[in-house]
């Protein structure tokens, strides 16, 4: 399967991925005694959801990844034996502790189960005393999955993702001294079904620039979201509603951790946007986001920033300056192609209505991605309707809300890597998604303006370092 992967088109090469197979959901994100260990979602029987255990990878610099034995299979418990779903890693005393959602069988509630590991958190124990916890019998749960967690003096404290029918969805507060025995307290957060869904997935609370944000992946609303607002007398109230994380149309179930820089640092799960039996014959599914630094903005919002450490992937760099940027003739500076890039392109909007990059072009146009800014709409734009000639793949336009103060040029911070484009305007607005061009020859990149000339101020471009096996 390596030596077929090699001559894959859509497989990303410094994003992370397992070496073959499914996966989604990050798990148990931890900084271990120097190492950063993701834990994630995956099925090793084929590239399809399924048959969940809980793949294993480290890395001493969050973007050079060892891959390591599967931490977590189902059974032979029957509290797990038909999979063992999302969770979170802790560190309870200096023994490393996952906290994990079990599951026995279409007809059986969940529950969550508790596993200790070695101090390599290479192999994991099953504590004999799972399940350690079981869904509060007065409430008629549409779901209940999916852990965040922390400690508050002698106490550990712990929400539950969840989905109260005719409500909404909720998180459910849990805390325990033991991590064993677990007393409930009641829901933390309710939603509104109308507005936020009827089910919380993989919640994330955690406090930041003063504030505490709750991220919640809704079904069905098939993204990721967050409040900003305050946790106190364990009740977590929004200071209003929710935004979206990543609008960009791939991204889901985000996890952060605090790493030992004090750094909150999230991945997320970057969905396929094609077909599942091109997944299935492409022997692979699913990748992780790159890792993002997040940061609160004056306005309550999340700011999310590539990890520094991804700038030691840069290899071969070019840069162009002051290039002017005709109304409706784009512009390729010369030399620029390629699946497996970082462009930093600093642009004077000007008079024009809306400026921006192309990648993975095609030397006509025929298949493209387009990156803009749209002035008058105050929004960053991935128009992915030409991105490929393949019609079981997504070509849609996706938006998210950007508007430039007066003077202030457009800072596009783009990573390409084959299928995945990760896109960075300036420091608070992000945008993943996924393209599949048919073409081999989709690797120009363009800069363009519309209604109005534009000035290119500077363009970085690097070769990224292919880390992926």
């Amino acid at each position: 399967m390596r030596t077929r992967f090699q001559g894959d088109p859509h497989r990303p090469a410094y994003h992370f991925l397992p070496p073959a197979n499914w996966m989604n959901d990050p798990n148990g994100l931890i900084h271990w005694r120097g190492r950063y260990h993701m834990f994630y979602q995956h099925n090793p029987n084929g590239a399809f959801w399924g048959t969940m255990h809980w793949g294993h990878a480290a890395s001493s610099d969050l973007v050079r990844w060892e891959h390591l034995p599967i931490a977590l299979a189902p059974g032979p418990e029957p509290y797990d034996d038909a999979g063992v779903y999302s969770g979170i890693a802790l560190d309870d005393h200096g023994v490393p502790t996952i906290m994990y959602t079990a599951t026995s069988g279409p007809q059986s509630a969940p529950s969550v189960a508790l596993a200790v590991g070695d101090q390599d958190l290479v192999t994991w124990r099953k504590d004999e005393r799972n399940p350690v916890i079981l869904p509060p019998p007065d409430l008629d749960l549409t779901g209940f999955r999916d852990h965040t967690a922390w400690r508050e003096g002698p106490w550990w404290y712990q929400l539950i993702g969840a989905g109260i029918r005719g409500v909404g969805g909720a998180v459910l507060l849990y805390r325990s001294q033991d991590l064993r025995s677990w007393e409930y307290l009641g829901p933390a957060c309710v939603g509104d079904a109308a507005e936020s869904g009827t089910m919380w997935e993989c919640p994330d609370l955690f406090a930041l620039g003063g504030r505490h944000v709750l991220v919640i992946s809704p079904i069905p609303l098939e993204r990721a979201v967050y409040f900003t607002g305050t946790y106190a007398a364990h009740r977590f109230t929004p200071d209003g509603g929710f935004r979206e994380l990543d609008p960009g149309g791939s991204l889901y179930a985000p996890q952060s951790f605090r790493d030992a820089r004090g750094r909150r640092i999230m991945f997320g799960w970057l969905r396929e946007e094609r077909a599942q039996a091109a997944q299935i014959a492409a022997g692979w599914s699913g990748a992780m986001s790159l890792p993002r630094v997040l940061s609160l903005l004056p306005d309550g919002g999340l700011s999310q920033a590539p990890a520094p450490e991804v700038e030691t992937l840069r290899q071969a760099h070019a840069r162009w300056e002051g290039l002017a940027l005709p109304d409706g003739r784009p512009v390729a500076p010369d030399g620029l192609r390629g699946d497996r890039l970082e462009l930093l392109a600093v642009i004077d909007p000007g008079e024009a209505d809306a400026v921006g990059l192309a990648v993975r072009a095609a030397p006509v146009g025929e298949e493209r991605t387009l990156l803009l800014y749209e002035r008058a709409a105050g929004r960053l734009v991935v128009d992915r309707s030409r991105a490929s000639l393949d019609p079981d793949t997504a070509r849609d336009v996706r938006a998210c809300a950007l508007a430039l103060a007066p003077g202030e040029p457009l800072r596009l911070r783009v990573f390409v890597d084959r299928s995945v484009i990760e896109t960075f305007a300036n420091e608070r607005a992000c945008m993943a998604s996924r393209v599949y061009p048919t073409r081999p020859d989709a690797l120009g990149v363009e800069l363009f303006a519309r209604g109005g000339a534009a000035r290119l101020i500077a363009l970085d471009a690097w070769e990224m370092e292919a880390v992926t096996a």
